[in-house]
């Protein structure tokens, strides 16, 4: 029993349980005022950055995709601030371990390369302004509309729904859907015997009645007529540019209109089954 209390006095438990519940306090009191100074560095943030960048002469996609970034890179700077004061609080020497190589060891080892490729890439991507927030894009097997530029990912909402984060680093193909006129080409499906002529006729008196009523039509629809499909499948095909972001509207509405139209006129156009029944 002596030799236990003796080793117990070495231990000097009171000393420990002191500093353990100094080192506690500390914490949080720490994350006290972090999270009160976050809150109010975001509103700071808020009022200045962001009313200051939306008075400027950037298009209001290019206004989001900056003001994201920077609120970004503040959370960063601001939780490497916090992890910083948590291991000296703990009395990890952090400042004798980024002097020393051994932290830059572990950093490798724990994908600091890949970390840097993000923010290269991140940085390219916005100096070159590949793409805005809200603008629609394809980035390889992923499309949608771009919800978030970070410094080191971007997150891309799908047209389903589903929220994609991309690593900076993978984005090496960009396909901007937001960026000038975009196309809307319908195709209608025709019959073997179907009158062309009487056809394209019953278009193009569509278009010049209905073209005038929709401004985000870009000139006049480009009547390219017959077309076979890699199915085997006949069509009578039209282009439409439209400004950006109207060509889903444009082509449900003008098909439509030229559905209508050529039913109207005694055209008979193939249904599912009719297309099925030819091909066998």
């Amino acid at each position: 029993m002596t030799i236990i209390r003796n080793h117990m006095q070495q231990l000097q438990l009171e000393q420990l349980a002191v500093d353990l519940l100094s080192k506690c306090v500390s914490l949080i009191l720490l994350l006290i005022f972090f999270f009160i100074g976050k809150r109010l560095l975001t509103y700071i943030f808020t009022q200045t950055v962001t009313k200051s960048i939306s008075l400027t002469k950037q298009t209001e996609a290019r206004q989001k995709t900056i003001i994201k970034l920077l609120h970004n890179i503040m959370d960063y700077a601001l939780y490497f601030m916090l992890i910083y004061w948590v291991l000296s609080i703990l009395g990890v020497p952090v400042s004798s371990l980024l002097a020393g190589a051994g932290l830059a060891g572990v950093a490798l080892g724990l994908g600091a390369k890949d970390f840097l490729s993000d923010l290269v890439n991140g940085f390219f991507i916005l100096l070159e302004n590949q793409y805005d927030v809200g603008e629609s894009v394809e980035i390889g097997t992923v499309s949608g509309n771009v919800s978030s530029v970070g410094i080191r990912t971007t997150q891309v909402r799908g047209f389903d729904g589903t929220l994609h984060t991309i690593p900076n680093r993978n984005i090496s193909i960009v396909s901007n859907k937001s960026r000038g006129d975009m196309r809307a080409q319908i195709d209608i499906p025709i019959l073997a015997h179907t009158n062309l002529e009487q056809m394209t006729s019953i278009i193009k008196e569509v278009n010049e009645n209905e073209v005038p009523n929709h401004p985000e039509i870009v000139g006049l629809p480009n009547i390219l007529g017959p077309r076979t499909t890699s199915a085997g499948q006949l069509i009578f095909r039209v282009d439409i540019f439209v400004q950006n972001g109207k060509q889903s509207a444009i082509y449900s509405e003008f098909y439509r209109l030229y559905q209508e139209a050529l039913i109207a006129n005694g055209i008979h156009l193939p249904t599912l089954n009719a297309i099925n029944t030819a091909k066998k």
